[in-house]
């Protein structure tokens, strides 16, 4: 049925008040978004976190550690065991090179949800053999191909049962998660414990990191694969002290 020009005004009336109304909506959601996103957001500036490092496993095959430092890149973390017995077939050649290419070195353990906790830290000593690093150890802590069945109870437990046995041999530990293992295991029970952080996406301005790996898909010379890339959480005075610490095992 045709309208009257009296309904067609009213209509029009009604579709500008609801335009309006999506419009304020819109932005009062756009202002939301821009107060709530993380103070770090996108790439980090390589002005305030000049340090910058990878992490690597033997599934990066071969690398060319000379090349990878003359990139820029100043630190490298190593894959060396996971779980109670399995060790990466790349490690000792991996840190011996890094170390001869005068890269600062770390190791991370990736940590099973199914292992007993001092099984897991019994391999990590074993493999490390007393060997030098210039960083805690790092646990890798991640629900990425490990069981979905075990409770966060028991991965708490078991993670505070590997921690502790480090401790007891005088090893220091850093712990690597995301956003979502950060909140589901680690908040208000291991604080204490320096954090490395895994997020695409940015960081929320109230947590403390040490480490933020922002990228897997990074390309630095030296690597014929994408691979992970990260940066410290201060400048280049702050880095050689806390390298400086000397953290190795100490029996």
């Amino acid at each position: 049925m045709p309208l009257s020009p009296t309904n067609l005004t009213g209509t029009l009336r009604k579709l500008l008040t609801i335009l309006c109304t999506a419009a304020i909506l819109a932005l009062a959601g756009w202002g939301a978004l821009v107060t709530l996103r993380p103070v770090h957001s996108g790439p980090p500036s390589a002005l305030r976190y000049p340090i910058r490092g990878i992490d690597i496993s033997a599934h990066n095959g071969h690398i060319d550690f000379d090349a990878v430092k003359n990139d820029g890149i100043s630190f490298v973390i190593i894959k060396m065991t996971e779980g109670g017995d399995f060790k990466d077939p790349r490690f000792i050649d991996n840190i011996r090179r890094a170390q001869l290419a005068g890269l600062k070195t770390g190791v991370y353990h990736f940590f099973r949800f199914d292992t007993d906790g001092v099984a897991q830290g019994i391999n990590i000593i074993h493999s490390l053999r007393g060997r030098l690093t210039d960083m805690p150890v790092v646990i890798d802590l991640e629900e990425w191909t490990n069981p979905t069945h075990i409770s966060d109870e028991d991965v708490i437990a078991r993670l505070e049962e590997l921690l502790g046995y480090l401790d007891s041999h005088g090893l220091r530990t850093m712990i690597y998660t995301n956003k979502d293992g950060y909140h589901r295991y680690i908040n208000h029970r291991f604080n204490n414990i320096p954090l490395w952080i895994c997020s695409f996406t940015g960081i929320d301005p109230d947590l403390r990191w040490t480490l933020w790996q922002y990228t897997h898909s990074g390309k630095v010379d030296g690597i014929e694969n994408p691979v992970d890339i990260n940066v410290w959480n201060g400048d280049s005075t702050m880095w050689l002290s806390w390298c400086g610490d000397g953290h190795f095992l100490t029996q």
